[in-house]
């Protein structure tokens, strides 16, 4: 033993590395097309009997989700979406989800990896295999139904399953109160949402189907404006007069990265929408609207009460 480290762990972890840094290239080809697949499948075998004593989590929801299980303890790391609880910020720090770097989880030691579904590249969680460590994918989807699946995921590789089930009923119970309102909201009364990712060089980035923004808006019983394309992209102008947006929803970035009001509804576009007559802006801390993850029920009700409950401006 080497300060706690295992030495043979250690050795096939770099000639992991090392065989990454010469194949990379040759690596992607092999793995890209079918990645999703190819490495659930060839990681399946370690979620059976995984050491899951030093565990990374990967995505904002699994992280908020092993703390609600009361299973922190067990956390060596986590990515840069992981902001939540406050005492998560305090943990090592692997990168994002969605840029891994292998040398970075392995740094921390793991014995095992839990990550949301579409974390990666392919190639580098390709090599943490190699490595040894231990890795589960949990499914991703932005509905109601999706949040109590992930948490008995993340319950049944830590071997929480009876705590995860006790979690996801209350979970549940949770969300179906919380979006009963919306439910029951007639169409005609139902408000149109603009979901705006970025503003960056004057383009408007929106969110279409498929996206945890178009979830939450329909769980607070109300429309996206723009729900006819798939993922995210930049509207013209003709299509932001077109979508007539009651409301205009962000994240709240804060500092630099913040659209001030004034200046979002002085773009010629979005001068002409309901939203900039009414100066309807909501914006909400960005894991808690779009984390889809313990806190969902929570999010739902705070997004109905700002687009319905009370007038929507500038300042929330």
């Amino acid at each position: 033993m080497i300060n706690g480290l295992d030495f043979r762990r250690l050795r096939r972890s770099g000639l992991a590395l090392g065989a990454f840094a010469l194949s990379a290239t040759f690596l992607l080809p092999a793995v890209a097309p079918d990645a999703p697949a190819f490495i659930r499948t060839a990681m399946a075998e370690d979620t059976q009997k995984a050491d899951v004593s030093r565990v990374v989590s990967v995505g904002g929801a699994v992280t908020e989700i092993i703390y609600a299980l009361g299973e922190e303890g067990r956390l060596v790391g986590r990515d840069s979406t992981s902001t939540y609880p406050e005492a998560a910020k305090t943990l090592p720090d692997v990168g994002y989800m969605r840029q891994l770097a292998p040398e970075g989880i392995i740094a921390v030691n793991p014995s095992a990896i839990v990550a949301v579904e579409g974390s990666g590249p392919p190639e580098a969680l390709a090599v943490l295999k190699e490595a040894n460590i231990a890795f589960t994918s949990v499914p991703e989807t932005f509905d109601k139904a999706g949040i109590p699946t992930k948490i008995r995921a993340v319950g049944a590789f830590l071997g929480v399953e009876d705590k995860a089930e006790t979690l996801a009923k209350s979970v549940e119970a949770d969300l179906d109160a919380a979006v009963a309102e919306g439910a029951a909201r007639a169409d005609g009364e139902r408000k149109r949402v603009l979901f705006i990712l970025s503003t960056q060089g004057g383009k408007v980035m929106a969110s279409g189907q498929g996206t945890a923004a178009n979830g939450i808006i329909e769980l607070a019983g109300a429309v996206n404006a723009v729900g006819t394309f798939p993922g995210y992209k930049a509207l013209t102008d003709e299509a932001i007069v077109e979508a007539k947006p009651d409301v205009i929803l962000m994240m709240d970035r804060g500092g630099e990265h913040a659209a001030k009001a004034e200046e979002l509804f002085a773009m010629p576009a979005l001068s002409l929408t309901p939203a900039a007559q009414n100066k309807a802006l909501v914006r909400m801390d960005g894991l808690h609207l779009l984390g889809f993850g313990p806190r969902t029920a929570s999010a739902v009700r705070e997004l109905n009460a700002a687009i319905y409950g009370k007038k929507a401006n500038a300042s929330q």
